[in-house]
């Protein structure tokens, strides 16, 4: 059985007859997702995905995480250990760009776990699939589909991951609800998002660069810890490093 077939009885049932593109479970026709500001314009161009995991991530974090922030191998380690994964865990990568993320999940989980990819941008799918060969990551699904309306039934993974996206979503929080409902009781959810700045001048220019000419939203450094708080986490831990953080928590029993 395929990592894809794996995936399909995840859906929601009005899902699971969607069409297999490209080895991509697609269920956003072509004209049906309105990008959100240039930032996420950028991800569904040919080139960032491109040069998304060697030089673009790792290249624009450093410059948010400052300089003595953790680089990307650090970022996969904090990531490993915010979601405790184990051997046989079912995953979900929310806006998975790539893959980056994904296929270090999935060799974690071993080949009983199964790790499911899921971006709304097909060129970033495409580049995901071409370095995730089947015959190397036979635990790994991937799904063309909206971060903000997730297509899974409830209660589907023991751990949800969305790195490096929530910001740029039309309605974060929306978002957050659907990836706790995704989730199982005792499952744990990591996240990497924006931070703001404590002092006035910062604070302005992220403002301005940040939400205005990117569409990116600046969170408050008590907002996506609270949001947790509201939705029933327990044991929320939280890293901040230049405009960033890193939050994780555990979906109560």
């Amino acid at each position: 059985m395929t990592a894809a077939e794996r995936a399909r009885p995840l859906l929601q049932p009005d899902h699971r007859d969607a069409p297999l593109q490209d080895g991509v479970i697609d269920l956003i026709a072509d004209d049906a997702f309105a990008t959100r500001g240039s930032a996420q314009r950028l991800m569904f161009t040919d080139v960032v995905p491109a040069i998304y995991e060697r030089w673009w991530r790792p290249g624009l974090a450093r410059i948010v995480k400052g300089a003595f922030g953790p680089d990307m191998d650090d970022e996969h380690r904090i990531a490993r250990l915010l979601l405790g994964l184990t051997p046989g865990d079912g995953v979900l990568d929310v806006a998975c760009g790539p893959g980056n993320f994904t296929r270090d999940f999935a060799r974690v989980v071993g080949p009983t776990g199964l790790v499911v990819g899921i971006d709304a941008s097909p060129t970033m799918l495409a580049r995901a699939l071409h370095d995730t060969p089947a015959q190397d990551h036979d635990n790994v699904a991937y799904v063309r589909g909206d971060a903000v309306t997730l297509p899974f039934r409830d209660q589907s993974f023991d751990a949800v991951c969305c790195f490096a996206a929530i910001h740029m979503f039309a309605d974060p929080f929306r978002a957050l609800d659907q990836m706790t409902r995704v989730l199982t009781p005792g499952g744990r959810i990591a996240l990497f998002t924006s931070s703001r700045g404590r002092s006035l001048p910062l604070r302005a220019w992220e403002g301005f660069v940040g939400e205005r000419l990117t569409g990116q939203r600046m969170f408050e450094r008590d907002e996506v810890t609270g949001a947790l708080r509201e939705r029933g986490y327990v044991d929320v831990e939280q890293l901040t490093t230049g405009i960033t953080q890193f939050v994780g928590g555990r979906k109560a029993q």
